[in-house]
């Protein structure tokens, strides 16, 4: 074994010296950091931020956890506090059309001013109102108009009696109207006293009769033309007395709102109102006069009055904001963004009004920022489409999704729609990025800037400070223990672990926030002054230990030998390969047998996963590969006459990957060489058809899966695993491991060719070709050609005896 190039422990993990960190506590870094390693994404926020062009909207890529909406959040609110604070607006009623709003914009702050100074405008005309109407001259005025009705009524028939008994005729007031009957001194003659009259007095009562009645008739179409004339008269007055009450407090309000057009003219429509429909505020129970303040309780609807109609709805307020607005919507539903119009139940019906209108996300950032989560934006039906017809559109126009979409015809409010100007940050992972971009044609006109962020950056000093003073920021951002150095050694070493690379630290930043805060609960609980390394180190565990369920079943199978493993012995065709599984962002490894048989046949390497449909796309590539090796090294000359089948052994789900190509290759090899293969030791990496092995993912899991079962069954100095030099670079492994390769118990060889890979496996020479072409006898490549040209020889004359036979 010691023949065989092997990794060292320092190889196998890269220490980070606390005496280089330049600090003893986290407590003596003064300078923090909201933001590491994402330089490119910083530019690309800072660009689109900054770009006034319409459609330079950023979606902020990357996997979850690397606090990209905090990051990004950050840029806006930085940005905001320099730009100028947008406009406030508000919806007013429109008299001429009550279902569509009109919308005002003002300066920031005069929202809700003008919006208390028309609540305070209601109060005093209502008070106003109530003491011109109630007043004695206008009381007067008014008698005097309903005096001078009852008059002129009066005076007609009064004349109309006259010329009644002018003509001794009875004027008789009944429940069907004014009849006329002949009387003489003694009263109303009866139907027999008529009778007895002579012919002549009969026809004389009857004309005169008719001559009354024909007055009478007069008098009744004169009537109500009277009538109306006292009622013009009557809101001729309610009008001279309402505009006599409320002109001083309107002149008032015009004049300090006079700079502002549009609020001018509400309240002068506001005045019209009243003026033209006072008289609705006086009618009464009965048709009799009321007091002003009886009248508009009596109009009044969801226990408000009629003067609603004149309030302001301030739909945003901005008089307390410092810059422009930036806003996150965590609930990004179609009205949350776009706004919605509510409702109100009355006597059985929804009923709504101006002052139901309700603002939504977009509107709160108009002038500013708005940041949306992607996946919960197309989520939410329709939220989507809105979004992006409002962008396109350049304006917010709220109407419920019933209304976008021509489901409902019932008359409901259509606001006025409010021109949009803000800047939007979408926050999603890659694959939604990319999907949207394949598949919705309108996506990058809307959002022209990726703001791409990094798993991953380089392990330098720069950035080890840093990260120092991102666990600093982190700290005082939670409140926890100081962390003293070895504390902060420990998790930027975790960090690499995490980014699977000596080379590189892991930049997700929930990872180490997590870290950070276990660390504090541990070291609290142990009563450290500060949080130490053990503290980080029992965080870690804790993290895995949680997690590692599946991890101890599968290994527990193993060593119950329900799921067979062998570390021990040597076995023709049969090899350790190391998989890995994920669960969440737990990741660990498991030994698993790969089996190879061979047999004489066409040249094909069956692959029984991918037969069965249990296979990947990229395993089957890799299987292969290895038929291609084959062929370019032993096949050139001859045919390549054999049949041969690979298999995870207890697969029951799916396999893919190339990962396990090079192991597969081996056991194929070690299958046509009848040599056998070391039980003791597994082995990864993938291969191409020239027999190089490349870098794999997930070495070190692998690597501690395999090292586990054999630690568990006990160290024979034996053991070790194979993987492609390569991934050298990326080996963090535990410490008991390093303890292990240290003393000699288990080894770690890196291989850059299959043929280092089959010697440490055989313990036979691989063999080189000499300038003849053939390889050395007794070397694994002189056994696998001698095999090959064996079956080939085979199936030559296996065909010349068919041949034969068929003759």
């Amino acid at each position: 074994m010691t023949a065989f190039n092997e990794l060292k422990p320092s190889e196998l993990f890269r220490k980070c010296d606390p005496s280089q960190l330049g600090f003893a506590s986290t407590d003596e870094i003064k300078e923090t950091v909201s933001i590491f390693g994402q330089e490119r994404a910083s530019e690309a926020i800072e660009f689109g931020m900054n770009i006034a062009y319409p459609g330079y909207n950023i979606f902020v890529l990357g996997p979850t956890g690397m606090g990209k909406r905090e990051v990004v959040q950050n840029f806006f609110e930085e940005k905001a506090t320099t730009d100028p604070t947008p406009s406030d607006w508000i919806f007013v009623n429109d008299f001429a059309n009550p279902d569509k709003p009109d919308a005002i914009e003002l300066p920031p702050g005069l929202g809700s001013q003008y919006q208390q100074d028309i609540n305070n405008l209601i109060d005093e005309m209502q008070t106003a109102l109530s003491a011109a109407f109630e007043s004695e001259e206008y009381q007067n005025r008014r008698q005097t108009v309903f005096e001078s009705f009852k008059d002129k009524q009066s005076e007609l028939f009064t004349q109309l009696q006259e010329n009644a008994n002018k003509h001794d005729l009875a004027m008789i007031k009944t429940p069907s109207g004014i009849t006329f009957a002949p009387k003489d001194e003694e009263g109303v003659l009866t139907a027999d006293e008529v009778n007895e009259l002579s012919e002549d007095d009969r026809d004389e009562i009857k004309q005169n009769i008719g001559g009354l009645q024909e007055q009478l008739q007069k008098i009744l179409q004169q009537v109500p033309i009277w009538q109306r004339e006292a009622q013009d008269e009557i809101r001729e007055l309610n009008k001279e007395m309402a505009n006599f009450a409320i002109g001083g407090l309107i002149n008032e309000i015009i004049d300090k709102y006079k700079e502002h057009k549009e609020i001018v003219e509400h309240i002068e429509q506001i005045q019209d109102q009243i003026v033209e429909n006072a008289d609705a505020y006086l009618s009464g129970n009965g048709g009799e006069p009321s007091s002003f303040l009886e009248a508009v309780s009596q109009h009044s609807y969801r226990q408000t009055s009629l003067m609603d109609q004149f309030k302001v709805n301030v739909i945003v307020d901005n008089k307390d904001l410092q810059g422009a607005p930036v806003v996150f919507e965590n609930n990004p539903t179609y009205a949350n963004l776009i706004g919605r119009v509510e409702h109100y139940a009355q006597m059985g019906t929804l009923s709504t009004d101006f002052r139901m209108i309700k603002a939504g996300a977009m509107h709160k950032a108009n002038g500013g920022y708005l940041v949306l989560d992607a996946r919960k934006l197309l989520s939410q039906p329709y939220s989507w489409d809105g979004l992006k017809r409002a962008l396109q559109s350049k304006e917010i126009e709220i109407e419920s999704i019933g209304q976008a979409l021509s489901l409902i015809s019932t008359v409901s409010l259509r606001p006025e729609p409010i021109p949009l100007n803000l800047k939007i940050a979408l926050v999603g992972d890659r694959l939604l990025y990319y999907l949207l971009l394949q598949y919705d044609p309108e996506f990058s006109e809307l959002f022209k800037v990726e703001a791409d962020f990094e798993t991953e950056i380089e392990w330098d000093n720069h950035n080890q400070d840093l990260y120092a003073k991102l666990i600093a920021s982190i700290i005082e951002k939670e409140n926890t223990k100081p962390f003293n150095n070895t504390a902060v050694a420990r998790l930027i070493e975790q960090s690499a672990r995490l980014a699977n690379d000596t080379e590189r630290l892991n930049t997700k930043v929930q990872d180490l926030h997590e870290l950070i805060v276990e660390a504090d609960y541990w070291s609290k609980k142990n009563e450290h002054l500060h949080v130490t390394y053990d503290d980080v180190q029992k965080a870690i565990d804790s993290q895995i230990k949680r997690a590692d369920r599946l991890r101890e079943k599968m290994q527990e199978s193993i060593l119950r030998d329900i799921n067979l493993i062998s570390t021990e012995g040597e076995v023709t065709g049969q090899i350790n390969g190391l998989s890995v599984f994920s669960l969440g962002s737990f990741m660990f490894g498991k030994p698993t047998r790969i089996t190879s048989q061979v047999s004489l046949g066409k040249g094909q390497v069956i692959d029984i996963e991918r037969e069965v449909e249990m296979g990947g796309p990229i395993h089957s590539k890799g299987v292969l590969i290895l038929e291609g090796f084959l062929r370019g090294r032993y096949a050139q000359d001859i045919p390549l006459s054999l049949s041969a089948s690979l298999v995870f052994e207890q697969s029951y789900g799916g396999v893919d990957g190339d990962s396990a190509s090079s192991t597969e290759l081996y056991a194929l090899l070690s299958s046509i060489a009848d040599v056998p293969i070391k039980q003791s030791i597994a082995a990864t990496g993938s291969v191409n058809q020239f027999g190089q092995v490349q870098a794999i993912g997930g070495v070190n899991e692998k690597i501690e899966g395999f090292f586990d079962i054999c630690e568990k069954r006990g160290l024979t100095s034996d053991q070790g695993v194979i993987i492609p030099k390569a991934n050298v670079k990326h080996l963090m492994l535990r410490q008991d491991i390093i303890n292990a390769v240290d003393a000699g118990k288990f080894h770690i060889y890196p291989v850059e060719h299959v043929d280092e890979g089959i010697e440490i496996l055989t313990g036979i020479p691989a063999g080189s070709k000499d300038e003849n072409g053939n390889y050395p006898e007794r070397t694994i490549n002189a056994l696998v050609k001698d095999r090959l040209e064996e079956l080939a020889n085979r199936l030559t004359q296996f065909g010349k005896d068919k041949g034969e036979n068929s003759d």
